[in-house]
């Protein structure tokens, strides 16, 4: 008798292994009654992938956060990281080429410890001069490019091409054939530095301006999510019906106090203002947000041993 209840046991393990939204790699063994948990439908379809987005480490940058947040990628494991830009700290007139290079391998040094891919977009900082653009040319190849990855396309735009506040001709040609050639992705998301689309009419030239309305004008007809930083203020906005974001920090600058000094301390939700990864998970609705505050990310030894 005890045999034939654990046979009963196997079988209904068989037959819920096979049964369509269970994972097959499940071993579980379960009553044809009551059993403690909701449902065996894990949430591990392949196509809901996870990825972390860093936000602008300069502008007056505080040493060390974006080191932390490198540490605490590695714990999360995300399946790659990419950036909207200001990674090194630079100058308008920055042209010294050992300058430069210190600053990029000082840079690259803390991304190599990433145990996943990073994804490098351009920001004022990185692109501010001819020679800082050869300078990324020569490291890192082209500043604006585009992958996809389980059925999304991915784009990485310069929006200091070819001066600050700008996309380039070449680059909106570009990215025109870029989309034609992936209509049919289930979404598409684009990773910027300056949001282009703020109304800030002391931004960019007639040409910088036309060419974002171009620029825009090519997502239209397709499901997308636009990422953004420069601003070192956090915000959501919605246009044509579509997510736009400007992301906080991940090192950079807080502003300053009446007394116009540096903040070192974040002044916290109320102002928008706060060191963050941003943890996206891909769904079938699109992407799905979680901002990660780097206070709130902890290794397994968070306390004095």
């Amino acid at each position: 008798m005890r045999f034939l209840k654990n046979f009963a046991v196997v079988i209904l393990v068989v037959i819920l292994v096979g049964c369509a939204g269970v994972d097959p790699n499940l071993k579980i063994q379960a009553s044809d009654g009551a059993n403690p948990w909701t449902h065996l439908n894990l949430y591990n379809k392949a196509d809901n992938f996870q990825f972390a987005i860093v936000s602008d480490r300069t502008g007056a940058h505080r040493p060390g956060v974006f080191a932390s947040a490198v540490e605490k990628l590695n714990l999360l494991k995300p399946e790659f990281v990419i950036s909207i830009g200001d990674l090194i700290e630079g100058r308008k007139n920055t042209s010294n080429e050992a300058e430069l290079n210190s600053m990029w391998d000082e840079f690259d040094g803390l991304v190599n410890k990433l145990e996943m891919p990073f994804f490098y977009v351009p920001g004022n900082h990185d692109i501010t001069n001819p020679v800082m653009a050869k300078k990324w040319e020569q490291r890192l190849g082209s500043s604006y490019y585009h992958f996809t990855y389980h059925n999304v396309l991915f784009i990485c735009v310069n929006t200091e091409d070819p001066h600050r506040h700008c996309i380039g001709d070449r680059q909106i040609e570009y990215f025109r054939e870029v989309l034609n050639a992936n209509e049919n992705v289930r979404w598409t998301l684009v990773f910027m530095h300056e949001p282009l689309w703020k109304p800030d009419e002391k931004w960019g030239t007639d040409k910088g301006k036309e060419n974002w309305r171009k620029f825009e004008s090519l997502l239209a007809d397709r499901p997308y999510t636009i990422f953004a930083g420069h601003l070192h203020i956090y915000s959501k906005s919605v246009r044509n019906g579509r997510q736009y974001y400007v992301l906080a920090t991940t090192g950079g600058g807080f502003g300053k106090d009446e007394y116009g000094n540096p903040l070192k301390k974040s002044p916290g939700l109320a102002k928008c203002r706060f060191d963050h990864i941003v943890w996206v998970t891909m769904t079938d609705d699109g992407p799905v947000l979680a901002n990660l505050l780097l206070e709130g990310i902890l290794d397994d030894e968070p306390c004095p041993q």
